[in-house]
């Protein structure tokens, strides 16, 4: 297949794209490089890997660009409260109206494969958990953006949405600012974390497992297509004090502490089902624990909180 990844460059794509090279696929990759990554760098080797400096509102070049890939996957949005709160309009224009746009010139054929969020959930209700057809509701800015780009993929037939937990696991582009990875560096870095609101609680998936959804389907889409996947491990749908326990099963010299008082920007809390997604035969491959095991070896080499999408 060619397929046409936009912000390919980010903490997802630089899982993702050498893994669809080497499963022998061409790919173009759109980004704008705005963190100065250099995370593709292996990619370039490959006589099958174009990669163009760009963004993905550009409503000309996306044109172009649409015209010879058989599948697109958008990757390119800005993650995270403190970033989206920071840029209001580029969090819109890019997150939303850029699916808007790329919807508008995807032919009937092309497949989109996306990842939004399950966020959207917002605060689920207590012991119930969230399905792919719970309401949503979300409570960010980032979150409202990705379900109104969700819904307007999934009103075409040739498109498959990924409700993804959240993501942990090292990256070429990493980000330390995600829940489990800021959990684990601070607790490598200073064997303690004072945390907000430690009940809430979320889901959680292996980047390398979600590079291995797309894979699959790519390869399942037709008994696939039309609905979205919640993405997640069933065992890990924990809260923040839970989480840290964890943790601290690999590091003892960890402390973590609920601070008495103080407030959470981020409120969500729900705990996901991810039936549907092993109902089409799909197991992710990597646990928790051994996330964490690879995060300790890596920030054994990362000591910067550059990485962080603040």
């Amino acid at each position: 297949m060619k397929i046409l990844i936009t912000g390919g460059a980010g903490y997802i794509g630089s899982v993702l794209v050498p893994r669809l090279l080497a499963a022998g696929h061409e790919v173009i990759v759109l980004d704008n490089f705005m963190f100065r990554q250099n995370s593709l760098s292996d990619a370039c080797g490959y006589d099958s890997f174009n990669v163009m400096r760009g963004d993905a509102r550009d409503e000309a070049l996306i044109k172009t660009l649409l015209k010879s890939v058989d599948i697109i996957i958008p990757l390119a949005a800005l993650v995270g409260a403190p970033l989206c709160k920071n840029d209001p309009i580029g969090t819109l224009t890019t997150n939303q109206n850029a699916i808007e746009m790329l919807c508008k010139y995807v032919s009937p054929s092309q497949r989109i494969l996306m990842p939004v969020t399950n966020s959207g959930y917002g605060i689920g209700a207590k012991d119930q958990y969230c399905t792919e057809d719970s309401p949503l509701n979300p409570i960010s800015l980032y979150g409202v953006t990705k379900v109104k780009a969700e819904q307007v993929v999934l009103a075409r037939a040739e498109s498959i949405t990924f409700r993804l937990a959240t993501v942990f696991g090292m990256s070429p582009r990493m980000r330390t600012d995600l829940l489990v990875n800021d959990f684990v560096y601070r607790a490598v870095t200073d064997n303690s974390v004072v945390i907000f609101e430690g009940h809430f609680k979320r889901n959680y998936i292996h980047i390398q497992d979600v590079a291995n959804v797309f894979l699959y389907a790519i390869e399942h889409f037709d008994i696939m297509k039309g609905r979205p996947y919640n993405v997640g491990l069933d065992d890990a749908n924990l809260s923040k004090l839970e989480l840290a326990a964890v943790i601290q099963k690999h590091l003892p010299k960890f402390t973590y502490l609920e601070a008495p008082i103080g407030e959470d920007p981020d409120k969500r809390d729900y705990i996901v089902s991810n039936a549907r997604l092993a109902s089409v035969g799909f197991k992710p491959s990597w646990s928790l624990d051994r996330g964490i095991q690879e995060l300790i070896k890596g920030y054994t080499i990362l000591r910067d909180s550059v990485y962080a999408n603040v």
